[in-house]
């Protein structure tokens, strides 16, 4: 007889996921995705929450996706997904669908063959700072005078980052315009100073830096002939992300997104970018797209990254660090201390090196952004200095 193990994880309100194993290798997964109903777009809500719910249910279970079926009116039109080699959808079910105003949620349930490979560090949760995008063409915000678009954009994303039950937590960081053409160019010269403050006054591990390449518009669509209709125009939308470790300054992920929309708005007509008219329009709806995409491809990447903290603080054998129970810590946590030692190579380009030391440390107090720890056995902590690398010790096998 097999065993039957039901476990329930409640994750966050937007998010409720369970998993039943019904044998070694194949888990049932609960997964509930959420969508907004705009301009009465209800088959369009739907394929966007249930895209939510496979998704997450996916990285959840530390599949890794490469490709999503279609959606057609809501409907899956295949019973199977691929999943880059760690694993695969064998059947979805639809349980539930729920409407209330114009939010709608679907509730699935997938059996997925989970990732074979362990990944210690998904237990803990990452910080990463969301930055301000910077427009590259700003005389391409002309029309409709959205001079506001990095700002709209970029908080846009740290919303749908923040609904996300995932172990990358997004922080707050758009109110700052930054200039980051220096990030995404092939000469790789770009300022460690900016990479250590962002994460400094954040309080995050990581950084994500983005810039807006192109909110071109097209030539008008239809005729000057018709004069009876509006005017329609195409407009271009097209976004690059990096993701940087604020502690050795790496660039860890890159991608670009791009997509097309009509602009439905008359040509001299300003337009409030952070309005439900903008964020309701079909060009609106495309940029939520790549922000929804680049979230799951952003907490995808982030998985299996580690989670570092640094010594704020020292006092005999006792330390703080900026780490607590939101990146996941907990009393009787041991840690390991680590140098900065840069090595430079014949370029004179400065590359991240840690020494771990001999040291190590015990969580004994905890709070939601920070810690105590002591060392070990009460031996003394030599030659350790404030903003030293900690780093969690897992001690499964």
């Amino acid at each position: 007889m097999k065993r039957v193990l039901s476990i329930i994880v409640i994750i966050t309100s937007w998010l409720s996921i369970s998993f039943f194993s019904v044998n070694a290798f194949a888990q049932w997964y609960e997964s509930t995705g959420h969508a907004s109903i705009k301009n009465n777009d209800i088959s369009g809500a739907k394929s966007a929450a249930i895209k939510d719910a496979i998704t997450q249910a996916l990285v959840f279970s530390g599949a890794r996706v490469t490709s999503m079926q279609t959606l057609v009116d809501g409907v899956l039109m295949q019973d199977q997904l691929k999943i880059k080699s760690h694993g695969e959808i064998q059947k979805i079910e639809m349980i539930s669908e729920d409407r209330r105003s114009d939010q709608l949620a679907i509730t699935l349930r997938l059996d997925i063959f989970p990732q074979q490979e362990h990944c210690p560090a998904s237990q803990f949760n990452k910080f990463v700072a969301i930055t301000q995008t910077q427009l590259v063409n700003r005389e391409q915000a002309m029309m409709g005078q959205i001079f506001d678009i990095d700002k709209a954009t970029s908080e846009s994303l740290y919303k749908t980052l923040n609904k996300s039950a995932m172990n990358a937590k997004p922080t707050a960081y758009f109110n700052f315009p930054i200039r980051v053409g220096e990030f995404f160019n092939q000469q790789y010269d770009y300022s460690n100073a900016l990479l250590e403050e962002i994460a400094m006054r954040s309080n995050s591990q990581y950084v994500l830096l983005s810039q807006m390449v192109d909110i071109s518009n097209s030539d008008k669509l239809n005729s000057d002939y018709a004069f009876w209709q509006d005017e329609t125009y195409q407009r271009s939308y097209k976004v690059d992300f990096a993701l940087f470790d604020g502690t050795t300054y790496e660039r860890l992920w890159q991608k670009s997104y791009r997509s097309q929309a009509i602009w439905p708005f008359e040509k001299t007509e300003i337009i409030d970018v952070f309005s439900e008219k903008f964020w309701g329009s079909d060009y609106g709806k495309s940029i939520e797209e790549i922000n929804q995409t680049a979230s799951y491809d952003l907490q995808a990447a982030m998985a299996c990254l580690e989670t570092q903290g640094k010594i704020l603080h020292i006092e005999n054998d006792k330390l703080i660090i900026n780490l607590g129970k939101a990146h996941g810590l907990e009393k009787g946590q041991l840690l390991s201390i680590a140098h900065h030692n840069y090595l430079t190579d014949a370029a004179g380009n400065k590359m991240p090196h840690l020494i771990t030391t001999l040291n190590t440390v015990q969580v004994n107090q905890v709070y939601q952004q920070s810690a105590v720890a002591v060392s070990v056995n009460q031996q003394p902590l030599p030659n350790i200095q404030i903003n030293d690398v900690v780093q969690l010790i897992n001690l499964e096998p």
